[in-house]
């Protein structure tokens, strides 16, 4: 029998172990002599001696299996099975010559052995005292001389392992199976560990071998070519991938567990509505500003962070470093943008923006595209002034070792949102232009200039100038559809042309509408100024060139001075009106009844002018004073066509012949005055005066002008009838009846002029 077959077989791991330079007197001994002597017997009661590496700051250490990767299950099989040989080895090296030497044993020496075998036997690894190991030999291999990894660079080809590196010590294999094993313990399929419910001690401790886990992987790989690293960097770096597995799912479930901060405001104020042109409604006296409720500020000194509370903050933090220095950027920046984005979009809904497309956007009736404008004004001013911010903010403290990550993130994660907001900004400038979209487009285009502008400090130089290219054109778009509103608006005045006279005189719904309209425009004087200076690139050629109408020919009065563009416009709208309500009131056969007309809505428009700063900026003190001029002189005509007729039956010419009163003609004289006085009452009680000043400066004037008239007239003239039944038939009102139904004009009722109101 060959010696080389009956030596004892010694471990590969123990052989690892070994000191090179030690001669294995073991090996030449049993080579020599492979008969054992029963006398040596007590000499060698253990053969499978463990040889501790000199190098080694460990006493003993366990005996492991081979350096290629090994499961815990498949390590503790190993050690089983070469216990059993040990303990055959054992029992042939102990059997006696003969029987009787086992009578002989001392119970002494028993003990012994059994005290020396205790003390042999390999202790349970200690985890702390591996990672102090680890920690020392990664430092051990950062120190190796460039020559060493040169001559393992340069090695040759055929040779597996380079003879000048020194061998991956056993605690290496140790190290990893120990952590693989406690991430066993958290990512177990039957009761997962969710990282929220660790201690403040475990997660530190866990966080810590997979640091230094991931150290030791890169450590290894400088040496990668060598196949006794390569083998051993094999096994770290799957029990690497397996701990990024785990620490990447908790990433995640700690970046789902938000909650939506409600940062709308609870003072919202409703939008701005444009006149209707059938509407006799009148606008609210206060009507709400341009404004969009402003966003609550972002506050300096509290976490003001997307629903995430500080410790699930410090968490994310902590789990972000350790997923990039194990060489998972990539994962945690998708998982990062993935949550995110969720949770972003979900606080949009809840500020009820919804996404639509370009198509969807021409298809919407107005009255819903008008909702969802409301909530893109609403979304677009908070995404920038909070949103945004807030994102930010969370980046730069997830990843706030990686500023260079935190901001590519952060405009990975904004820019799909502010072009999808783009995106329906310029959706909405393409839609069929009508006069009742002026506002919202007024409000887009508001929110579009005064927000891009304060992005500059939020996203790199080049997203900020996407930004403001993109929001630039759809700003012009809007701008040119709002000139052509304009225009659209003044064709619109120009032509109206019902055949329809508004009973009583009263203001005309047309005046109404434009009026209130304009008014509302003004409003936004500013911002239109700046679009018909800054967008006026149609031709106006479908817009009416304006009318040779001036108003009661007081128009040349008004001095010429240079105007703006918006003001040029507003002036023109109110011409182009004047105009059309001079035609209207050639309607009427009565022309009293035209001069209430146009003093209905030229007091109207005056009132409305007065009434607001914005417009009587632009239309001006000169303007207001030929209005009011104006009005006189329809006031002028109304009495002379009324009250003139009537006060001719007063008059004293031809009542007397040769110094005597002729009573049938004082008859007639009196007949005439109640009938037309009865007539005057009868049609003008149904017309209106809807301004209580006027209606009480036309009553007052008519009564200035008519009972002092009559007053006399009665007093001069009654005398000449017999008292009595003679008197009241001809003398049908006294003075102050006439006074009292004066009174009764123009508020829309009729009633009988012979019955007092009581």
């Amino acid at each position: 029998m060959d010696a080389d077959t009956d030596k004892p077989e010694i471990s590969p791991t123990l052989v690892v172990l070994m000191d090179d330079t030690k001669p294995d007197t073991k090996n030449d001994k049993e080579n020599e002599k492979p008969d054992i002597d029963p006398k040596d017997n007590k000499e060698k009661e253990k053969p499978d001696i463990i040889v501790v590496d000199q190098d080694s700051p460990k006493e003993h250490e366990p005996h492991t299996p081979s350096p290629r990767t090994s499961s815990p299950k498949e390590i503790a099989d190993d050690n089983t099975i070469k216990a059993s040989d040990n303990k055959e080895l054992e029992e042939e090296n102990h059997q006696p010559a003969d029987n009787d030497d086992d009578d002989k044993k001392d119970p002494k020496e028993e003990d012994e052995k059994e005290e020396e075998e205790e003390e042999s036997s390999p202790q349970p690894p200690d985890l702390e005292k591996l990672s102090e190991e680890i920690e020392q030999y990664i430092l051990t291999l950062s120190t190796l001389t460039k020559a060493d990894r040169k001559n393992d660079t340069n090695s040759d080809s055929d040779t597996e392992s380079s003879p000048s590196l020194p061998d991956v010590p056993n605690f290496v294999e140790q190290f990893a199976v120990l952590v693989e094993a406690k991430i066993a313990d958290y990512d177990s399929t039957d009761k997962p560990v969710k990282w929220a419910t660790l201690t403040e001690d475990d997660s530190k401790s866990f966080l810590e071998h997979i640091n230094r886990l991931s150290s030791l992987s890169d450590a290894l790989s400088q040496f990668a070519s060598d196949k006794k690293y390569a083998d051993s960097l094999n096994a770290v770096g799957r029990v690497l991938q397996r701990a990024m597995s785990y620490v990447e799912e908790e990433f995640k479930s700690l970046l789902e567990d938000y909650k939506i901060n409600d940062t709308s405001s609870s003072d919202e104020k409703p939008p701005k509505q444009s006149p209707s042109p059938t509407s006799n409604q009148e606008p609210e006296q206060n009507p709400p500003t341009s404004e969009s409720p402003a966003a609550p500020p972002v506050e300096e000194n509290n976490t003001f962070f997307p629903g995430y509370s500080d410790q699930i903050l410090s968490d994310l933090i902590r789990l972000s470093k350790a997923l990039i220095a194990g060489g998972h950027e990539t994962e945690c920046c998708q998982v990062y943008l993935m949550a995110r984005r969720n949770a972003l979009e979900d606080s949009l809904h809840k500020l009820g923006f919804e996404k639509y497309s370009i198509d969807e956007v021409q298809k919407l009736q107005w009255d819903s595209l008008e909702r969802e404008i409301v909530s893109w004004i609403s979304t677009f001013k908070q995404c920038f002034s909070v949103h945004f911010r807030i994102e930010k903010k969370t980046s730069d403290s997830v990843f706030s070792d990686h500023i260079s990550l935190s901001e590519s993130l952060h405009c990975a994660l904004s820019q799909g949102i502010i072009f999808q907001l783009l995106n329906f900004a310029g959706a909405v400038a393409l839609t069929k232009r009508a006069a009742e979209k002026l506002f919202k487009f007024l409000d887009m285009y508001e929110v579009l200039r005064d927000t891009v502008p304060t992005i500059e400090d939020l996203f790199p130089e080049e997203l900020v100038n996407d930004v403001k290219t993109d929001a630039s054109r759809i700003k012009g778009r809007l701008g040119e559809a709002m000139i052509s509103i304009f225009a659209e608006l003044e064709n619109s005045i120009g032509s109206d042309s019902s055949k329809t006279p508004v009973p009583g005189g009263a203001v005309h719904p047309l005046t109404r509408y434009t009026i209130n309209y304009l008014k509302l425009a003004c409003e936004y004087k500013d911002t239109l100024e700046q679009v018909f200076r800054e967008h006026q690139k149609i031709e106006r050629a479908d817009s009416a060139t304006g009318s040779d109408f001036n108003y009661n020919n007081s128009q040349a009065q008004v001095p010429q001075v240079k105007q703006s563009p918006f003001q040029a416009q507003m002036t023109k709208a109110m011409d182009l009106l004047d105009a059309n309500l001079e035609g209207k009131a050639k309607m009427y056969k009565d022309n009293a009844l035209s001069s209430i007309f146009m003093m209905n809505n030229g007091r109207y428009i005056l009132q409305k002018v007065k009434g607001s700063n914005e417009i009587i900026s632009l239309m001006g003190d000169s303007w207001c004073r030929q209005r009011s001029s104006g009005l006189r002189n329809y006031h002028k005509v109304y009495q002379r066509e009324t009250w003139g007729r009537l006060l001719h039956c007063l008059h004293p010419d031809g009542l007397t012949s040769h110094g005597k009163v002729m009573k049938p003609v004082l008859k007639e004289r009196f007949k005439s005055f109640n009938t037309m006085f009865d007539e005057i009452h009868k049609a003008q009680s149904n017309w209106v005066v809807s301004d209580e000043q006027l209606q009480s400066e036309l009553r007052v004037s008519i009564s200035n002008m008519v009972i002092p008239a009559y007053r006399s007239f009665l007093g001069r003239y009654s005398q000449v009838f017999t008292p009595g039944r003679q008197t009241e038939k001809y003398v049908k009102h006294q003075a102050e009846e006439i006074e009292t139904l004066i009174d009764e004009l123009f508020d829309g009722n009729a009633a009988p002029a012979g019955r007092k109101r009581t």
